[in-house]
């Protein structure tokens, strides 16, 4: 997978033909695996023990989660589908957006699936200090009391699935918009032919509102995210609002909401841009669920790899590359340590 191997078939050739350089890691006494064994070997093997198996990895990093932003949300392998009774894999991540590490994953049947699923997924990570960042679906009392137990902060998208305090935080904002207590922080970016000006409104003096949704665990600060972006003439604006538990200033809070969609960049489109993810016709029995740690495995190993190596310029894609053309470098990105 690391040299760019995607198929049980891939895997055999690969094997054919690197197999005195795979001495040097393992006898192969009897030769490879067939294709056959792989795709044997992947639909048996328990996915639970080896997701155990993938975090207790991450863990051994020993990385430094205090006040990094941990962001949380589901991606579909749209076409892991297999016959009538048998649906698109559908995985929720735990993702470092700063760093491009993986943590953990979990399987749901489906993104509705995903409220019950969090609490699982956050129950069996290490994310004490950490920011946990997550889009309105996960906007739950039971999801914010995990974070809180589990001794993290939280900020979390807020929209209409929580109508009594959307309409709460909203009304605060709209009824006092200069109010003194508010603080704030600004931006404005250009690039690609795309100007973008964000401000981020931090409310702290929300007493009546504890008191009114005491379920919502350790709420500290709503928030709201102002956005203007003007594209060839043509302006957007957009107001969202986020509940936190976080202390930390506007302008870091405004950095937590934007390293949410790292998620959605440096993880879910990689994998279906560098991994090919969505093509995949792996489907059958556990072998989708495992593939995907080992893609998750693979993604923090070149991530880890780049940050040693100082590769910034160069591409994930063409590190796979080079991994399958250079032994050395292959070596280096699978002894890989954060």
């Amino acid at each position: 997978m690391v040299c760019g191997c995607e198929s049980w078939k891939n895997f055999e050739t690969f094997a054919e033909i690197k197999l005195e350089y795979l001495r040097k890691y393992f006898s192969y006494q009897n030769g490879v695996p067939s294709d056959d064994t792989f795709r044997r070997f992947f639909r048996a093997l328990d996915p639970q023990v080896f997701e155990t198996c993938f975090i207790n990895w991450v863990r051994s990093f020993q990385i430094d989660l205090e006040n990094k932003v941990i962001a949380i949300d589901g991606k579909t392998s749209r076409r892991s589908f297999g016959g009538e009774n048998v649906k698109p894999l559908h995985l929720i991540s735990a993702f470092v957006s700063e760093i491009g590490i993986s943590l953990g994953q979990l399987k749901t049947e489906e993104k509705s699936n995903e409220i019950t699923a969090i609490p699982q997924l956050l129950e069996v990570l290490d994310i004490k200090n950490s920011i946990i960042t997550l889009d309105a679906m996960g906007c739950q009392t039971q999801i914010v009391k995990k974070i809180t137990e589990k001794e993290a902060d939280y900020v979390i998208a807020l929209k209409g699935n929580q109508g009594r305090l959307n309409e709460d935080v909203r009304s605060i904002f709209e009824e006092h918009p200069n109010d003194a207590t508010f603080s704030t922080h600004h931006e404005d970016n250009k690039g690609h032919g795309r100007k973008e000006y964000r401000k981020c409104i931090v409310g702290s003096n929300i007493d009546w509102l504890q008191k009114r949704h005491q379920e919502w665990s350790n709420l500290k600060n709503i928030i709201k995210i102002e956005t203007r972006r003007e594209i060839k003439g043509k302006i957007e604006t957009e107001n969202r609002y986020y509940i936190s538990s976080s202390e930390l200033s506007p302008q870091k809070l405004l950095h937590a909401i934007r390293s949410h969609w790292g998620i959605e960049n440096k993880l879910h489109w990689v994998l279906d841009v560098v991994f090919n993810d969505d093509q995949s016709r792996i489907r059958n029995g556990n072998a989708p669920r495992n593939i995907a740690i080992v893609k998750k495995t693979v993604l923090n190993l070149l991530q880890i790899t780049k940050k040693e190596k100082d590769l910034k310029w160069v591409s994930l894609k063409c590190m796979r590359k080079i991994s399958g053309w250079d032994h050395d470098f292959l070596d280096q990105v699978i002894m890989a340590r954060f």
